[in-house]
């Protein structure tokens, strides 16, 4: 999962990248609208994290354009204001939830998983490939039942192909999903990735086929 957070305060947001990191999700920040507008051009998120005052102007100005460029996105609201007028104020101006300043990180992750569930941003709760279950709420997968443990990145290639299997996936769509703006890429680490996602996938009945010069399809080996 990517999301993308516009938050001035540095400190802030380099704590909260460090915290969702452990849970397998890619953050992007944008320290002000200018940056934020960019990076909405230029990738696709999942979640929009927003911050009220912002050195260029308010953060809610950006949601109508972030619904614009990505239909659907969820937005959170992550601001000092506590009022009862400005949760109000935000939830009218589109944010589907607001939390205010100082939170707790587990219940920020609650609020994403939340919004993520709702029927308007995820059709399907669950894939079935072969032998291989996606659960998108939940974010896991597993083989005839058992859990599947996958580093993150493998997690968040896996989530990507899964989310349009029987498709092909570029090389560039994947990348945009498993890796943030500050991320140094080496050029054949997504291949890396994917090898080792091929193994661990092999009892469930389940290929990653390349498709040269397109990207890579997910399919049940019966389906090939």
């Amino acid at each position: 999962m990517r999301i993308l957070l516009v938050e001035d305060d540095q400190g802030l947001a380099q704590a909260l990248k460090s915290a969702l990191a452990a849970h397998s999700i890619v953050l992007d920040v944008a320290s002000d609208l200018a940056q934020a507008r960019q990076a909405l051009s230029q990738a696709d998120y999942r979640v929009l994290i927003l911050d009220w005052q912002l050195p260029d102007g308010e953060g809610v100005s950006l949601i109508p354009q972030a619904r614009r460029a990505l239909p659907g996105v969820p937005v959170l609201i992550l601001t000092a204001r506590h009022h009862v007028d400005d949760r109000i104020q935000g939830l009218d101006a589109g944010a589907d939830d607001y939390i205010t300043k100082p939170f707790d990180v587990n219940e920020l992750l609650a609020r994403i998983r939340a919004v993520c569930r709702r029927p308007a941003q995820h059709q399907i709760p669950t894939i079935t490939l072969g032998a291989l279950q996606f659960d998108f709420a939940n974010r896991c997968a597993s083989v005839d039942g058992v859990d599947l443990a996958l580093p993150r990145r493998q997690l968040l290639v896996l989530e990507t192909l899964c989310l349009r299997a029987g498709r092909t996936v570029s090389r560039a769509k994947l990348q945009e999903a498993v890796y943030g703006f500050d991320d140094n890429i080496e050029s054949n680490t997504l291949e890396s990735h994917i090898s080792r996602l091929r193994r661990a996938l092999a009892p469930a009945g389940v290929e990653i086929h390349a498709m040269r010069g397109l990207g890579y399809l997910l399919q049940a080996t019966d389906e090939a």
